[in-house]
């Protein structure tokens, strides 16, 4: 979860043509996950996840969406948006893998050129079993334990027999060696 402090202050609204004071701070929570990702692609109809480049309006739309704070009124995200570096850390709190595991395989990753969308995130969480509660997980980490899920349930490479007598022939000379014999 991120949290973002707003300060007090006081700034010119344009359309109201009146100066307007938030005399308090406020913290709002965020969070970076399905359930976010989900709202956000029902209300455009496409992948947020991918190559395609976004609105300033569906980046906000987003953010409202990633906001767990309760009863949050608009003007609040045009101060959000005006205060500084406010944004630039959500986008690092997005991108944050969360999660110290590492995949050493690079090409192979889940869906390839496929593209990723809530209701395909869904079908892995069903298909691996994951329980419904962790879409509320940071994105990054639950896409990270679906790819551990995938890895660990892909079947076993098979030995070529070369390599199968190549094992075996290491695995007699140590045990040969261990136990001090000729065979």
């Amino acid at each position: 979860m991120l949290e973002i402090t707003l300060p007090a202050i006081e700034h010119w609204d344009e359309q109201k043509e009146e100066f307007v004071t938030f005399k308090k701070p406020l913290t709002l929570q965020f969070e970076h996950s399905l359930v976010s990702l989900s709202k956000w692609e029902s209300k455009y109809c496409k992948p947020f996840l991918g190559r395609g480049n976004k609105t300033d309006a569906e980046i906000l739309d987003y953010i409202k969406f990633m906001t767990i704070t309760q009863n949050v009124k608009d003007e609040v995200y045009d101060r959000l948006a005006k205060t500084h570096g406010a944004i630039e850390a959500i986008q690092k709190y997005i991108d944050a893998p969360m999660t110290a595991t590492t995949f050493s395989d690079q090409g192979s990753s889940k869906g390839g050129s496929e593209q990723i969308t809530a209701e395909l995130i869904y079908y892995w969480m069903i298909a691996f079993q994951i329980p419904s509660e962790y879409r509320k997980w940071h994105l990054n980490q639950l896409l990270t334990l679906i790819r551990v899920c995938e890895i660990k349930n892909r079947p076993q490479k098979k030995m070529k027999p070369q390599d199968v007598n190549a094992r075996n022939a290491a695995l007699n000379a140590e045990r040969l060696k261990k136990m001090n014999t000729r065979g």
